[in-house]
């Protein structure tokens, strides 16, 4: 974390999100928590970054993403007062360190446990480890929905593409069922996107195959042109 770390006093600081800890839990927490404190823009961790703290954002919003290979930034989370980041987490019971990207999305003013510390409230705590496992399983449901969301956007990218390499003298003898399993979607779904591909006049369909009528605009789109 490249930011100044203030020492945190005891007197007038409420734990927030951490004030359920049992006694000894919230003294070692006392004891051992700084304060990070980020402009609007820094960065908190960046792919490639070792992981060496836990952290709670207090104030302020911290946006999580990763970057594709074509440049495109996916906003994966954002980590939002009383919240924690659960890729910070994995990483550091993994071991491993950061592929996705950390930023500031407003001014932030956060929590932040030494690994070690982490380490030994999660053996010794009961109430820690089912807040951290509990934000853990809420944030796996938000990224599975967002999986879902990507993968049925860009499903008419993959559905040209499929055509396309299944395509034998202009035919791809498929059913919409065969085509939908092979996909991992449903076939109301590959039904309602043939039937636009066939509006504009790309493909034709017919009973259990799919006639190509255009593979250039089909190309095009599997291409994201």
């Amino acid at each position: 974390f490249s930011a100044r770390f203030d020492s945190m006093t005891q007197s007038g600081t409420s734990l927030g999100a951490l004030a359920i800890l049992e006694n000894p839990a919230r003294e070692m927490v006392s004891r051992a928590m700084r304060t990070l404190r980020l402009e609007a823009g820094q960065h908190v961790f960046a792919p490639g970054d070792e992981c060496t703290n836990y952290v709670v954002v207090k104030q302020g919003s911290l946006k999580v993403s990763v970057t594709t290979e074509t440049g495109r930034e996916i906003v994966l989370y954002h980590v939002e007062p009383g919240e924690t980041c659960v890729i910070t987490v994995a990483c550091l019971m993994s071991g491993s360190h950061y592929d996705v990207e950390g930023v500031a999305a407003t001014d932030i003013e956060a929590y932040i446990l030494p690994k070690p510390v982490f380490e030994d409230l999660l053996a010794t705590s009961p109430s820690f480890r089912q807040f951290v496992f509990a934000s853990y399983g809420e944030r796996i449901q938000t990224l599975i929905g967002l999986v879902q969301e990507i993968a049925v956007k860009h499903l008419d990218r993959r559905l040209a593409r499929y055509l396309l390499s299944h395509v034998e003298v202009d035919v791809v003898a498929r059913t919409h069922q065969t085509i939908a399993a092979d996909l991992s979607t449903a076939r109301e779904v590959v039904s309602r996107l043939l039937s636009d591909f066939e509006d504009k006049g790309w493909v034709e369909l017919a009973r259990g195959r799919v006639v190509i009528k255009s593979p250039a605009r089909l190309d095009a789109l599997a291409s994201g042109m």
